[in-house]
């Protein structure tokens, strides 16, 4: 065993021949994270976004989601937010989406979905779906999203990381969690 500073640590079982590169937990037999994923982002109502400010330093926020037909997470955002100038400006952002529950807050399952943001058009034929599909999850954003300094993002998956309790992790890619 390993002494570090007044701890014992323990490296714990050597991995099977051949498998020295995958990281344990992640995509394992035991453990396929992409339902787990796919619930979270579907259900979710809320999440913490992550943007980059203009000399790249991360910025989070909360904002309401909803999921388009194929699974991707939708935002509706007041170009007043920092976190809008941020999307216009740096296409890249990820979310993460949390399930609460009593206890350790690291017990429960969360994904943090790597995503390329793109605003929707007003005029673009996707517009009136995404704006059903945001009103069906947030009713109560009927008062502003059609206010015209809101605007709609559509955030594509490109990776994924899924947490789904202790010692239960799985990385995949966006089309994992796409339907």
């Amino acid at each position: 065993m390993e002494s570090i500073g007044n701890s014992n640590i323990s490296p714990g079982p050597k991995a099977p021949k051949g498998a020295e590169s995958v990281p344990r937990g992640v995509r394992g037999p035991d453990f396929d994270g992409a339902p787990l994923a796919r619930m979270l982002i579907r259900t979710g109502r809320s999440a913490s976004l992550a943007t980059m400010e203009e000399d790249g330093t991360p910025f989070a926020s909360l904002v309401a989601t909803a999921t388009d037909v194929d699974g991707a997470p939708l935002v509706l955002v007041s170009k007043l937010a920092r976190h809008t100038q941020h999307l216009d400006a740096h296409r890249r952002a990820s979310l993460l989406f949390s399930r609460p529950g009593k206890g350790d807050p690291l017990a429960h399952p969360r994904v943090t979905v790597v995503a390329d943001a793109t605003r929707i058009a007003r005029e673009s034929p996707d517009a009136a779906r995404i704006r059903l599909r945001f009103l069906a999850r947030h009713p109560k954003s009927e008062l502003y999203v059609d206010f015209p300094d809101f605007a709609f993002f559509r955030l594509v998956p490109q990776r994924v990381a899924v947490n789904g309790g202790f010692a239960r992790a799985w990385d995949g890619e966006g089309a994992d969690v796409m339907t």
